[in-house]
């Protein structure tokens, strides 16, 4: 019997992050053959995580150009991945999560009648503009798939409730739990940031969402530069993201604080080790609140709603916004009361025990060799 074929597709870091220990799982398989497709959505970031995973894209779509707009990066994966589809013929097209990649990989695939798996499946805000156009992504993705790898059993039970057959989901964990078995402990901290002083804590914080540019950004930053003046024991590192909006404001509120550490976005080793190494989190991403949480940090949510619902609901996360008064406010209680900083460092992680990688696969090779 012939190998089975699966091409596996992503073009940003933290897809590429998320994805790279599926792929190491899929080579690691003989009776599987593994294409992997990079759309080049990110360019520098993404080469940072290939290099660190071992990864060669079989096929680089080099997508990425100056100012990209949604609809050049939809036209552009969507006009170079149809010939790839159409020579290697796979038996499968995974994707992950929530990007642009993401649902005009799914599209593409099913434009060529190709089974699509959607890793990550199931989450939701229900709220089409936040975030965007990730929530619409996802969403678009789950009309089109075939088999769903949902992180939680409720991310099962929000696909349930849009009619997607139970026979099609399986609750696996999320990969990132995977990657980091390849990345803590790897580097050591001083490294990445030297701190003032050695006996500081360190506060993390990663902001970059698009409905965050602007005036949410300038607010919340305002507020987090009144809390180191407050807490003179605590450094904040920033690691920033390239988007020119989000350097300028960054050095615009933080550029002169003594305490502030502005740096240059991290690979996926370094920022993993940072996290295990802050005290607290605070972050406008989707990823860090998987992965703080298995290291027992608190994350506060510089958002106004978010997809991963369960981490709220079992206390590792809290929602915070982005107004001034409201971060300031939740940060100095967290700060304030040991107890309520305790509970959330030792909620129970909801995104399992880091064998999702290994529940797909079996999963795709048990469907499609009946």
């Amino acid at each position: 019997m012939k190998n089975l074929k699966v091409v596996t597709l992503f073009g940003t870091r933290p897809e590429a992050i998320k994805m790279a220990p599926l792929v190491k799982e899929l080579e690691s398989r003989e009776e599987i053959t593994s294409v992997v497709v990079s759309t080049g959505q990110h360019k520098e970031m993404l080469q940072q995580v290939l290099d660190i995973f071992d990864i060669s894209p079989d096929y680089d779509l080099e997508i990425m150009s100056k100012n990209q707009t949604l609809v050049g990066i939809t036209t552009a994966i969507l006009t170079k991945l149809t010939p790839i589809l159409e020579q290697e013929l796979p038996d499968v097209v995974l994707v992950h999560g929530d990007t642009t990649t993401a649902f005009v990989g799914g599209l593409a695939a099913f434009y060529n009648q190709v089974p699509i798996g959607h890793v990550e499946a199931g989450l939701r805000t229900y709220d089409k503009y936040s975030p965007f156009p990730e929530e619409m992504n996802r969403q678009l993705i789950d009309r089109l798939a075939d088999y769903y790898y949902a992180p939680t059993p409720e991310n099962k039970e929000s696909l349930l409730k849009e009619n997607i057959s139970e026979k099609a989901i399986i609750v696996t964990g999320n990969t990132a739990i995977d990657a980091m078995s390849y990345t803590v402990g790897k580097t050591d901290i001083d490294e990445i940031v030297q701190k003032n002083n050695k006996e500081s804590k360190l506060m993390l914080l990663t902001m970059h969402r698009r409905e965050n540019l602007g005036e949410p950004m300038k607010q919340t930053l305002k507020a987090i530069r009144q809390v180191l003046d407050n807490h003179p024991d605590y450094e904040l590192v920033f690691p920033v993201h390239l988007n020119p909006v989000v350097q300028d404001t960054a050095k615009a509120i933080l550029g002169d604080h003594d305490r502030v550490h502005l740096i240059s976005p991290l690979d996926v080793v370094e920022f993993h080790n940072l996290i295990a190494h802050s005290a607290l989190i605070l972050s406008d991403s989707g990823g860090v609140q998987e992965e703080a949480p298995h290291l027992n940090k608190p994350v506060l949510v510089l958002r106004e709603s978010t997809e991963r619902t369960e981490a709220v609901t079992r206390g590792t996360v809290k929602l915070i916004g982005t107004t001034y008064d409201g971060v300031l406010a939740e940060i100095e209680d967290l700060l304030s009361h040991p107890e309520i900083y305790t509970r959330m460092a030792e909620s129970q992680n909801p995104y399992g025990d880091g064998q999702a990688s290994r529940r797909i696969v079996d999963h795709l090779i048990d469907s499609l060799k009946k």
